[in-house]
């Protein structure tokens, strides 16, 4: 016959080992999961793929510089931001999202940062200087409302999201309203503390081989003069201003919706809308439902702004994109772009944008060194002529996924190697660009990880105090 405190023995154990197994099943079933998802509400897409090869060339005559870069792309994405007919009205298509565009109409693009030692940071930490918190397309961006609001960046310089900046443009790297005096970020211009922007698209520059040229100091600008696109839309009117004249299209006074969706026009055909190919819009015509008109114009640029040009033809094959550029070594515009030099070193970085994907859903790598006719991450040749050869090898740059990282949250105690920035330690010392892609995805679900090691932790202390009730329990105790 068993005894009450035979039978209290049992139940203790019983409680214990059913303790143990629940909390042991729900860690089994749930550490881990449930927590990285795409989440475009919160502008949350996380790519397939975390990093991505690049390749690159540079050359110079001492007139000249040329780079030349080759990257990987499924199929080359050169449409971008079009305005279907239906209805009666226009509908824009293509405007950047979280993740890849839904209709497939976002261009390719590639993006190169040089600076000239004059910004310190950027030799050590890159692109990651230049992003701050509540950026655009962040969970916690900021509105536009808000940023059109700043005395500065929006009634004067008409920003309407908070861009890539430089850190020493704001009193407070952890607000990015705390822009310093005007005369102030003018003096820092003048004195070179300013990155060099050059910006090629698939789209809005490559049918006229023409690259943007911009520069980032306190925001990303274009620099001085007209830009080589402009904006084909009447907001008053709510339509387009241009459409194509036929009489220098063949025919054509719209691109059709269905050829766009089958992907059937390609380099050759007509996707895109340059300034010489149209006339005024005429909202009399006979419009058909389907009817496409881009609504970007490309224009030849000038001044500073139209400083970068495509050499060749920069073109999508087999696989890859293989892109030249070519500016004047000297422009004469120094507060708009690093000078290059015989000799001389400098500092670069680049981004990819593929399988159309806008804003921050772009690859980026760390910062090389780059240096003409000089040792360096990243040599450029000298040439007699008026065009390179490439016969030296390629430069291979590896790319990859930033995530929601930002230059405050890098100098925060929320991360661990904040001493280390304040040190100047360079990142690449310290992380590959596979770990940087894994800590820029855990930054973005930085609550959620939080919240489920807390979970864990309950788990763990449960589990804990379920071990040691079977075990108080099953130890032998000595009567009296």
């Amino acid at each position: 016959m068993q005894t009450n405190s035979g039978h209290k023995q049992n139940t203790w154990l019983a409680v214990a080992a059913i303790l143990f197994l629940a909390v042991l099943g729900v860690s089994w079933l749930f550490h881990g999961t449930g927590v990285i998802h795409n989440d475009v509400k919160r502008n949350i897409f996380i790519p397939q793929e975390l990093t991505m090869p690049l390749q690159v060339k540079a050359a110079y005559n001492g007139d000249k510089m040329f780079f030349r870069y080759r990257w990987p792309a499924k199929q080359p994405s050169i449409y971008h931001d079009m305005m279907k007919y239906g209805g009666g009205q226009w509908k824009r298509y293509g405007d950047s999202v979280p993740g890849p565009q839904p209709e497939g109409i976002y261009e390719d693009r590639v993006t190169m940062l040089v600076d000239d030692g004059s910004v310190p940071e950027f030799e050590h930490y890159g692109g990651y200087i230049t992003v701050s918190d509540r950026m655009r397309f962040f969970t916690n961006e900021a509105k536009g409302d808000e940023v059109k609001a700043h005395p500065y960046l929006g009634k004067k310089k008409g920003q309407s999201e908070v861009g890539k900046h430089l850190p020493e443009t704001r009193s407070d790297i952890n607000n990015w309203a705390s822009v310093i005096p005007e005369e102030d970020l003018a003096a820092q211009r003048k004195a070179g503390y300013f990155l060099d922007l050059w910006h090629w698209r698939a789209h809005r520059s490559n049918p006229i081989d023409k690259s943007d040229d911009q520069v980032i100091a306190e925001a990303r600008y274009g620099d001085k003069g007209k830009g080589v696109f402009s904006t084909n839309w009447d907001g008053d009117k709510k339509q387009p201003k241009f459409m194509f004249d036929p009489a220098k299209t063949g025919g054509r006074v719209a691109i059709s919706w269905d050829d766009l969706m089958k992907r059937k026009l390609g380099f050759d055909d007509l996707y895109y809308m340059r300034e010489d190919q149209t006339k005024a819009y005429d909202p009399a015509h006979p419009w058909k439902d389907g009817d496409v008109l881009p609504r970007r114009v490309l224009q030849p640029g000038d001044g500073s702004h139209a400083d970068i040009s495509v050499q060749g033809s920069a073109r999508w094959k087999d696989g890859y994109w293989d892109v030249t550029l070519v500016r004047a070594m000297d422009t004469g515009n120094p507060q708009d772009d690093k000078i290059f030099l015989h000799r001389k070193l400098y500092n670069v970085a680049f981004a990819v944008h593929r399988d159309t994907m806008g804003s921050r859903w772009h690859y980026v790598s760390l910062p090389v060194t780059l240096g003409l006719s000089r040792h360096a991450d990243f040599r450029a040749a000298r040439f007699q002529g008026d065009v390179p050869k490439w016969e030296q090898a390629w430069t291979d740059v590896k790319l990859f996924y930033p995530g929601q990282v930002s230059w405050p949250m890098l100098n925060s105690t929320m991360h661990a190697g904040a001493n280390k920035v304040k040190q100047g330690v360079p990142v690449k010392f310290r992380h590959s660009e596979i770990q940087l892609a894994h800590y820029g995805v855990e930054m973005e679900f930085n609550n959620e990880i939080r919240v489920q090691w807390l979970y864990t932790l309950a788990a763990g202390i449960l589990l804990i105090i379920g071990f040691g009730i079977a075990l108080n329990v099953l130890l032998p105790r000595k009567e009296g």
